[in-house]
This record gives structure tokens, sequence and C-alpha cells, in this order.
């Protein structure tokens, strides 16, 4: 039976939980996700969950912030005029924003305040900070010979 392993490549559903049991995201309703251990797909905390599992194996774990995504960071804060936002958007706070960023890459913020016209934003993952519950259903995994 293949256990997991540095570079496996791994098919499984998954989900995530905040620590008030809100789902945050999930597979179960799709199909599974399929990634190589240590792509950078997974935190290391996840990773270390599934190390040494198996097909049939299903885990159910609690990551730390350190775990998990770590910790808002202050330097990731950046204040952007009002105006750089679209007209038929109205930022708020808490509210999470998809930015285009460099070479067409996606960067996630989350609006920490408004002030006249200044919006404060959190480049940090808006899940920094956050304790997270953590299940999974190995589904396949395949080890390089």
């Amino acid at each position: 039976m293949n256990k997991i392993q540095p570079d496996s490549i791994i098919t499984l559903h998954y989900q995530l939980l905040l620590d008030d049991d809100t789902e945050v995201e999930t597979s179960y309703d799709d199909e599974p996700v399929e990634f190589e251990l240590g792509d950078g797909s997974l935190t290391d905390g996840m990773e270390q969950a599934l190390m040494d599992k198996t097909v049939g194996d299903k885990i159910a774990v609690s990551l730390s912030p350190e775990q998990a995504y770590g910790y808002p960071d202050r330097d990731k804060i950046h204040d952007m005029p009002l105006s750089d936002f679209p007209a038929d958007l109205q930022p708020e706070a808490g509210q999470v924003i998809a930015f285009d960023g460099p070479g067409d890459e996606e960067i996630v913020g989350t609006i920490i305040s408004i002030k006249g016209k200044q919006v404060s934003v959190d480049f940090s993952h808006p899940l920094a900070g956050r304790t997270l519950q953590f299940n999974a259903e190995i589904i396949k995994v395949d080890n390089p010979e």
C-alpha cells in the first residue's frame, strides 16, 4: 500500500472550516483534487497531516495559524486611493477583493478600512491568523519510483 511521502501525487477530497465550523472551502461537492506534495498547493501543516497516510484514510486536524496561513503581516497593509477601485464597486471593511498583480497574477486583499478617499487593504492571506479545521479523505496515492 502506497503511503504519502514527499513528492507523492495525491488525489483527495478535502474541507476547510473556520473554528466556528463555517465552511471556507470544500471539494466534496465536486471532483476530488490532485496535486504533488510539496508543490505549494497546501500549507506545511496540511502536508504534515497527510504524511504517511494511505488510500482510504480520513484526516481531521485542527491547524494553528502557524500550521495554516500564518499571521497577518503589517508590511502587507497598503493604502490605496478609492479612485483605484471600479466605479461599480463600493469597498466595505471585511470585503475580500481580487486585484491584478504583476504578470497577470491575481492578488487577494482584504479591505481593513475606508477613510475619506483612502482604502486600507491587507494583502496577507485572507485566512492569516485563523485556526482552521482540515478534513480530508485520501482517494489515490502515486509515489515516484
